[in-house]
């Protein structure tokens, strides 16, 4: 699976601020972002009187608007997907995901700290902290990163965690978890895909194949 980096800290510090620079910076550099908001108090996206939001009060469960250009959907959960299983859905084509929250959660983080907000940092190397950033005096063994160090924090997380990896010729996902496979069972797994599919009418040689299976009768 992709890295995933958190980016938390108290309300007010500048998490989203500081992601707003986070992100074009490793785009820049030729690496596909995804990103994650994480709100523990739930969300509304549609605005009332929307078509999505008629769709959804006439009872779908799932809605979703496309134009050539993007897609939205909102899918209603009757509890919060875990992290790992929203990653493997809908973000196995990105490089590396940045969160905004899950401070609960053992992935590494990034703290954005600011001492006119909190009285000290939340976050300690016990937590799997990665750097703290922040203007201020940081009591830690940890890297801190002044708020216009950018770069500095990107050349960490990728060479920590980017550099050495390469993406995958083929990701197989079972209910949303990625499974470990050789590369030999990987290369024999998409040249058999790749031979059958090349036998029919709508093969044109494409780059990239997507396959869902469902198994059972859910």
């Amino acid at each position: 699976m992709q890295p995933i980096v958190c980016v938390v800290g108290a309300s007010n510090s500048g998490k989203t601020t500081y992601l707003e620079k986070l992100i074009p910076e490793m785009v820049r550099r030729g690496y596909r972002v995804g990103t994650v908001k994480h709100d523990v108090h739930g969300f509304e996206m549609d605005r009332e009187g929307k078509d999505s939001w008629r769709h959804r009060q006439a009872g779908a469960s799932v809605i979703a608007v496309s134009s050539p250009s993007r897609i939205g959907m909102i899918r209603e959960m009757s509890g919060e997907m875990e992290l790992e299983e929203l990653a493997g859905r809908y973000f196995w084509d990105t490089d590396i995901i940045l969160t905004e929250g899950y401070k609960k959660l053992h992935y590494p983080k990034v703290e954005v700290f600011r001492a006119a907000v909190e009285s000290k940092p939340i976050c300690g190397k016990e937590d799997n902290l990665l750097a703290t950033v922040s203007d201020d005096p940081v009591p830690t063994d940890m890297p801190v990163f002044k708020f216009a160090e950018v770069a500095r924090l990107a050349d960490l997380i990728e060479d920590r965690f980017l550099k050495p990896r390469k993406r995958p010729r083929v990701l197989v996902l079972l209910d949303g978890r990625q499974l470990p496979m050789k590369d030999f069972v990987k290369d024999f797994l998409a040249e058999g895909i790749r031979g059958m599919l090349s036998t029919l009418r709508g093969w044109k040689g494409q780059k990239s194949i997507d396959v869902q299976i469902r198994l059972g009768d859910e």
